[in-house]
């Protein structure tokens, strides 16, 4: 079974050093094809908040083709997670929600990130709509409870971007640390709308509804996979972003709500 861990933090880095090793054996070796073979021992991965059921699926998929291999996983913030690979964070893989964040890793520590799937945003409601919202202009209504990801993350930048598209002021309540935690807000009756994923709002299974923004359509989210370089066990880290690129991977995403690369 997968285990959860954490979002790591300073406190935590030493003592994530200490994790078993992954080794390879058979022909996935250096310079061989990392998905042939056997893969065994501990893999980290750092994934995006909105990204949490869906890797989750597919690294108990890993589990059960390499039964020899026990997957760490850790969700959160893209901006978060891509700040704790730079400082050392000993992952092994990394998924964000955004190329901009990605690309704040690749330029401190290089690597080859490639995207294994799309999103958009959309205006969300809890269940039975209580506040009545109607249109993204409804978030510029102060007598609402707006829930929004904080402008540093990247659900926040996209919403900001389709905000700036509609020509809405928005009026947020709370600014959420990542996408989940404004679902949470939702799901929880806590907030009277805010803007998600539309993946998320598939994953609340009515307990949230989502209504379309046509301006989202044109800011679309890019999801990068990258085998840290450096990375304690790169040849299963390899494997397992084998695995999210291909058929396997393609299907649950698509099964989630994700769009194509």
């Amino acid at each position: 079974m997968t285990r959860r861990v954490p979002v790591l933090t300073a406190a935590l880095l030493g003592v994530a050093v200490a994790l078993g090793g992954c080794t390879t054996t058979g022909a996935a070796s250096a310079g061989d094809d990392p998905s042939a073979g056997r893969v065994e021992g501990r893999l980290v991965v750092l994934a995006a908040a909105s990204l949490t059921d869906v890797v989750t699926a597919l690294a108990e998929r890993a589990e059960a083709e390499h039964p020899g291999l026990r997957v760490e996983t850790a969700f959160g913030s893209s901006a978060t997670l891509a700040a704790q690979v730079v400082a050392g964070a000993p992952a092994d893989v990394l998924l964000t929600a955004s190329d901009d964040t990605m690309v704040t890793v690749t330029d401190a520590l290089g690597g080859d990130p490639v995207v294994v799937a799309t999103n958009h945003l959309q205006l969300a409601v809890p269940a039975g709509n209580p506040g009545g919202v109607e249109s993204l202009t409804d978030l510029a209504d102060p007598d609402l409870t707006v829930a929004l990801c904080a402008p540093q993350v990247p659900c926040g930048a996209v919403a900001a971007d389709v905000l700036v598209r509609a020509g809405v002021v928005a009026a947020p309540d709370t600014l959420e640390r990542d996408v989940r935690a404004v679902l949470t807000r939702l799901v929880l009756d806590e907030a009277d709308a805010g803007l998600v994923y539309r993946t998320d709002v598939l994953a609340a299974d009515g307990a949230v509804e989502g209504v379309d923004v046509p301006q989202a359509a044109d800011v679309p989210t890019a999801h990068p996979a990258l085998v840290v370089p450096g990375a304690p066990h790169p040849a299963a880290a390899a494997a397992f972003v084998t695995l999210l690129t291909g058929p396997e991977g393609r299907r649950a995403f698509a099964a989630a709500g994700f769009g194509p690369p």
